[in-house]
């Protein structure tokens, strides 16, 4: 039983439903369900078999130890990885039955030469950069790298067996360039196909445009904050709107409480100053956490949201690496002890990630992914109303 005095609770139940929620938006295509960065802070073991067990038919990570992890502990689940530098060791995930994205030249041919080393053939989905800038072929490189792969493919070192980009402006689904993008993406599509390609799956659709836009479904969609519980489109709907439950709730107990005069200076210089004789309580968590430090609070600007005792109350004055303080009010009864909720479903007026994302001006995906390591995860089932035992990862911090 870990000492520290706070925990990240993460209910498999509220994985499990959203991926349900998700699937109906998407009735078209399968599911696959982006368990990157340790499941974005949730866990990654944990998270990635309830995605399977609600019928998440792919799983998705960024880093190529991620993929490996996943098989290490027995998870069979059809699993894309996208990102690796030259020199990584690709022969791994292809032995693993891993598929890769390719999306660069350079890739291909390590790729190929990573399956020819194998012995088997690589599963390779080959990303075009439609508009974001980012990772991806050029439209202009694709036509010569589809052509390598086709030639490697006819001799038995890979399968094309995905095309896929991302979306850049999936959160404002009536912004012009995501039609923009869709247009280079169906071009790519034909291109590929015309050549000959037998393609599984054909995947744009991310959180965002999973729930606002159909038309970009193809045969798969790839949600990744929205299977956590979260909007990726907050002006235009919370997460009930969307049929979806924050799964992690951040929770701490008040480790010292005491009464102050008026005008006593409250954290690092004196940001919070209290207005009356009250009562400080302090949360022992601070941004070695996560907990961010744009989140602070002052006289003219509430910090961060905390539930304590039903009460909704803010972060005062500045937040620390281990700890923040809260103006808990003249004369209130709160022990050291008690419970204070930093965010999580929302019910009973309590905070939200995307309170917090507010207040930070941030998103929620920065709020849960930046819980820090030090910081217990509790996996819970509320469905089943237990506790699990989660597998650890050999030297795994958690």
């Amino acid at each position: 039983m870990s000492s520290f005095p706070a925990r990240a609770v993460i209910d498999l139940a509220a994985i499990r439903a959203n991926v349900r929620s998700l699937a109906s938006h998407a009735p078209t295509a399968q599911v696959l369900a982006v368990v990157k960065a340790d499941a974005y802070g949730h866990g990654l073991l944990p998270v990635a078999q309830a995605a399977v067990d609600a019928g998440a038919t792919w799983l998705g990570v960024a880093q190529l130890g991620e993929a490996l992890e996943l098989r290490a502990h027995g998870v069979t689940t059809r699993l894309l990885t996208w990102l690796y530098a030259p020199g990584a060791p690709l022969g791994q995930a292809v032995a693993a039955d891993v598929d890769l994205s390719v999306a660069a030249p350079w890739a291909l041919d390590e790729v190929v030469a990573a399956a020819r080393a194998v012995g088997r053939p690589a599963r390779v989905h080959l990303k075009v950069d439609t508009g974001l800038g980012r990772n991806g072929l050029t439209p202009a490189q694709l036509p010569d790298v589809l052509d390598a792969a086709l030639r490697a493919e006819a001799e038995g070192a890979v399968q094309v067996v995905g095309l896929w980009s991302h979306l850049a402006f999936a959160d404002e689904p009536d912004h012009p360039a995501v039609r923009a993008q869709a247009v280079v993406f169906a071009e790519a599509l034909a291109l590929v196909e015309g050549r000959g390609a037998r393609l599984e799956v054909r995947h744009l659709a991310n959180s965002a445009a999973t729930l606002t836009s159909p038309e970009l479904h193809y045969d798969l969609v790839r949600p990744g904050i929205a299977v956590y519980g979260l909007s990726p489109v907050p002006q235009l709907g919370g997460p009930a709107d969307f049929g979806l439950t924050p799964a992690m709730t951040l929770e701490a107990e008040l480790v010292t409480v005491k009464e102050v005069p008026a005008g006593q200076g409250v954290s690092y210089a004196h940001a919070y100053v209290t207005p009356g004789t009250t009562t400080l309580g302090v949360v022992p968590l601070g941004y070695a956490d996560g907990v961010p430090r744009h989140a602070s609070g002052a006289a003219d600007r509430p910090g961060g949201p905390l539930l304590v005792g039903g009460r909704r109350l803010s972060v005062a004055g500045r937040v620390c690496m281990d700890q923040v303080v809260v103006d808990l009010g003249p004369g209130a009864p709160d022990r050291a002890g008690d419970r204070v909720e930093l965010f999580g479903t929302g019910a009973a007026g309590g905070p939200t990630a995307q309170d917090w994302a507010d207040v930070a001006e941030t998103i929620s995906y920065e709020i849960v992914t930046r819980v820090g390591g030090r910081v217990p995860r509790v996996h819970v089932d509320s469905e089943r109303d237990e506790a699990v035992a989660e597998p650890q990862a050999e030297g795994a911090a958690r």
